[in-house]
């Protein structure tokens, strides 16, 4: 008997056209991980921009993140929104001037000394694929400087992933898909 042949198959783009999420990715209150009225909130936000430092009106971004405590959470149902419960996961799309917006929590380190960070996905116009990053919180300085993955980038590099406080208490960061400041982006083994 003989064999068939061993197939090499090329790997096709996630996307290929589009995006088209308006139509069915949006849900109600999709961006809030927890209610503005949880006395832990806090507000994440920030522009996503082109290589040309030019805004992206239709991106679509999504987070997931461990609460206060460095608790994953693992619960059905997160895209229900209650209104009291934590998800641990949000989408949202960004408006006509690149912005977007997340209600959650500081998420707390998943292990001692590690640093706590939200792993943000985007979706967007010109992407084959999505794009992951890391959004560090800027206060733990020493639990920065221990990070692998900080460790191994450069100066220039380690700054594009440490959101910045602003003085209500919120996170900015800003996403650069190309350019001089462009974001750092992940790689993993299963989504190369």
């Amino acid at each position: 008997m003989s064999q068939a042949p061993e197939l090499k198959l090329a790997p096709t783009p996630g996307q290929t056209i589009g995006p088209f999420y308006g139509y069915a990715l949006p849900f109600e209150k999709d961006n809030e991980l927890v209610n503005q009225a949880n006395p832990n909130s806090i507000r994440l936000h920030g522009v996503i921009t082109d290589g040309k430092g030019e805004v992206i009106p239709d991106a679509l971004l999504e987070i997931w993140q461990a609460d206060e405590n460095g608790n994953v959470v693992s619960r059905d149902g997160s895209l229900v929104r209650d209104g009291y419960t934590f998800t641990g996961w949000g989408r949202t799309a960004v408006d006509n001037v690149g912005h977007y917006t997340f209600t959650t929590v500081n998420p707390g380190a998943t292990e001692d000394g590690k640093a706590p960070f939200i792993m943000l996905t985007v979706f967007a116009r010109g992407l084959l694929n999505r794009l992951f990053t890391r959004i560090y919180l800027p206060e733990d300085t020493q639990a920065l400087a221990n990070d692998p993955l900080l460790s191994s980038l450069t100066e220039a590099q380690r700054k594009t992933l440490i959101a910045t406080r602003e003085e209500d208490g919120s996170l900015r960061f800003d996403i650069h898909l190309q350019g001089e400041d462009e974001t750092v982006f992940l790689a993993y083994p299963r989504e190369s």
